[in-house]
């Protein structure tokens, strides 16, 4: 008898029973032996599973409880295997005892619902030991090969007939006693696995056991991680999902649970239970921790990357993550900040480095940027996602202030320049720029690049109702990338207002849509510096201006540049193909003083004030001073002249009113001059296209004046003038 355990089941009086039946009977120790062999070769030969089961079946019925039976086949600590029978009901009496020892007699017999057919099925256990235990709340036994071997060789009776079986005995006879079960709290469960070690299947198997118990209780229940770490808890833990690398995760330094230990679903259950967090890809790269690590990445390696750490290894890690969680390029801005090595052995932020090999890279000024290892091996798509380029890339802001790119407060301050001076501060939307175009050393080459961009790139900001070009397409536009030239200095192909002031870009179709040189004198004049450049390029003796262009350009001009400090030319326009120095031109502001004019005119496109601040240049009317000198010859009403009533209708009036006086011939200034007005009476030299002017700057109908010396010279044709004139709209 073990000494110091307990024997509830008197298993020594059964002893002693049954070794005085076999001293009195040798023949009774001989077929015990011949039973209990026969019962293992035959009828219950692989039955070791079904007695089993049908043995937790009828311990169920008789304490009338659902049944559950678990199975475990355990490494036993020497070499070998154990297997592990527990099973819910009633526990194990005297009676039920005494029954397992005696191949004769069961305890099933008699009782309700028992499964077991002939109450000895318990022999089958003999297939897998001849040392089988039961332990059960009321206690335990144990059935010994070498204990009854070793107890029946003190009884002489029974040596010969050991000797001629070759040293077998009869196993379930003689019980001993074992230490029993008791039944203990989670808490005290928890409690005595906290340093244990086991392999993940064991945890899982634990884990999936306690699923449903009281959270309280579980709150230290230990959890293995991935990297052989051991979380004091699972609040916290991460659970990897399916898809998460974790045997490339472990210098991320995260607390992931051991895949194989939270693979069942009780488990994962129990654990998302106890405050463990599902660990997708995503989620982990979302981790604070991570972020935090690949931010200060570059700042740990210059103040020396931890002894105990690998910069390499720390980098495999989060690109692996990266390729697990598939984000786009630019959607996780602070991944550009994974320390990586560069081709010069050195390392550098992700965002600094080139794909080795790239298009990009060969259109890049030499050290601009950085190059990648070529020995890294990661996923293309992950090296992009952390903001390794092989092309240009997007960044984007919610205030031109927070845009780091090249320009971006000029480009603020055009875009500003573009809204009414009265405009209220603007709200901007949120912006998008492309980077190092600074850097850029081949354009042509570039230029693809950059159209096949997504549009966003391109789009132009709506801001205070105004739609402005957003900033890579200003910033092209500003700078030489088209043979040297920049797009806002040459036209359209197509264009004709600029045609003799700009030379036509010669890019193809795609690219041309994207730049959008200007085709229009107001694409030119929506910039103030495109204007000031206009300004200069009129007075160029190189270049011409098409007439219709000519007449309103300076006009145009003035307003584009109200308010803004232009220096005036040198030289100015007077004509499409004639330039004067400025010095000796004028600005027409009254037609009548034009026959009094000797220097050169510039054009003022009805406003002749501005265009002459804009110019520097004096008023027509501040040069010459004159009055009529002559006397009227005689004085007429303008409902007499000959075609009064023709120029009446072009005027859109019943009958001209009022009268001129008539001069033969009209003098102003010393000079003839063919009309002049006056506060009430205007004067004329009688010629239609004297009246016609004369009529037509009174009515304020200047661009008529043409129309109404034609009514004028042919009196005659009224009638088919007026018909002409009754076709148009």
């Amino acid at each position: 008898m073990l000494t110091g355990v307990s024997d509830p089941f008197d298993t020594a009086e059964l002893r002693r029973r049954v070794l005085a039946a076999w001293a009195d009977s040798p023949a009774r120790f001989r077929e015990d032996a011949n039973a209990e062999e026969d019962l293992v070769r035959g009828g219950y030969r692989d039955r070791l599973l079904v007695e089993l089961a049908q043995n937790a079946a009828d311990a169920a019925a008789r304490a009338e409880v659902p049944g559950r039976l678990r199975l475990e086949l355990a490494d036993d600590g020497a070499g070998g295997e154990v297997l592990r029978a527990a099973n819910t009901g009633a526990p194990l009496d005297a009676a039920g005892v005494q029954g397992l020892a005696s191949l004769r007699a069961s305890a099933k017999r008699d009782q309700p619902g028992s499964v077991g057919r002939f109450g000895v099925g318990f022999a089958a256990v003999l297939a897998a030991s001849d040392e089988p235990e039961l332990r059960s709340t009321t206690g335990g036994v144990v059935f010994s090969a070498d204990r009854t071997r070793a107890t029946v060789a003190g009884v002489p009776a029974l040596t010969d007939e050991v000797a001629r079986r070759g040293g077998a005995v009869p196993v379930l006879r003689l019980p001993w006693p074992a230490l029993g079960v008791r039944r203990v709290g989670t808490a005290e469960v928890v409690e005595a696995v906290r340093g244990v070690a086991r392999p993940p299947a064991w945890w899982a198997r634990l884990y999936a056991a306690l699923d449903g118990a009281e959270r309280e209780e579980l709150a230290g229940l230990p959890v293995p991680l991935a990297d052989g770490r051991t979380a004091h808890g699972p609040a916290g833990v991460l659970l990897p999902d399916e898809g998460l690398p974790v045997s490339r995760l472990g210098p991320l330094g995260l607390r992931l649970a051991d895949p194989a230990a939270v693979a069942p679903a009780p488990a994962r259950r129990l654990l998302e239970r106890l405050g463990a967090r599902p660990a997708t890809a995503a989620a982990v790269l979302a981790d604070p921790e991570v972020r935090a690590a690949v931010e200060t990445s570059v700042d740990a390696l210059e103040d020396g990357w931890d002894a105990d750490r690998d910069p390499a290894a720390f980098a495999d890690a989060v690109l692996a993550l990266v390729a697990a969680a598939g984000p786009t390029p630019g959607e996780l801005p602070w991944l550009a900040e994974l320390a990586l090595p560069d081709a010069d052995g050195g390392w550098a932020p992700a965002g600094e480095l080139v794909l080795p090999g790239s298009a990009f890279a060969g259109v890049l000024v030499e050290g601009g940027l950085g190059t990648l290892d070529a020995a890294v091996a990661a996923d293309p798509d992950a090296l992009r996602a952390v903001g390794v380029l092989d092309g240009f890339a997007l960044v984007r802001a919610e205030d031109p202030d927070d845009l780091d790119v090249d320009g971006a407060e000029d480009w603020a301050d055009a875009v500003l320049d573009r809204l009414p001076p009265d405009a209220p501060a603007p709200s901007w939307p949120p912006l998008t720029a492309v980077r190092d175009l600074d850097l850029v050393a081949d354009w042509p080459g570039a230029l693809p690049l950059l159209a096949a961009l997504p549009a966003e790139a391109w789009a132009d900001v709506a801001l205070g109702g105004v739609a402005v070009p957003g900033h890579l397409r200003w910033w092209l536009g500003t700078h030489p990338v088209l043979g040297g030239r920049r797009p806002d200095r040459l036209r359209h192909p197509d264009a004709t207002e600029l045609q003799g002031l700009y030379e036509p870009a010669d890019v193809d179709a795609a690219l041309l849509d994207l730049l959008r040189p200007p085709a229009t004198v107001d694409d030119v004049l929506a910039d103030v510096d495109g204007a000031l450049d206009l300004l200069d390029r009129l007075g160029d003796p190189r270049r011409t201006v098409a007439p219709a262009v000519l007449r309103t350009v300076h006009a145009r001009l003035a307003a584009a540049l109200d308010g803004v400090d232009a220096e005036p030319p040198d030289r100015v326009r007077v004509a499409p193909d004639r330039v004067v120095p400025a010095g000796e031109a004028v600005v027409l502001d009254v037609p009548w003083l034009q026959p009094l004019v000797d220097r050169p005119l510039v054009p003022a496109g009805g406003t002749p004030g501005p265009v002459a601040d804009l110019l520097d240049l004096p008023l027509a009317g501040e040069v010459v001073r004159a009055r009529v000198e002559s006397w009227p010859a005689r004085r007429i009403r303008w409902a007499d002249v000959p075609g009064a009533g023709l120029a009446a209708a072009r005027l859109g009036v019943a009958e001209l009113t009022g009268e001129i006086a008539v001069h033969e011939p009209l003098r102003a200034g010393g000079r003839a001059v063919p009309w002049w007005p006056g506060d009430e009476l205007d004067h004329v030299d009688g010629t239609p296209a004297a009246l016609g002017r004369a009529l037509a700057w009174r009515a304020g109908a200047w661009p008529l004046r043409q129309a109404l010396a034609e009514a004028f010279a042919a009196p005659d044709r009224t009638a088919a003038l007026a018909a002409e004139d009754a076709v148009g709209p």
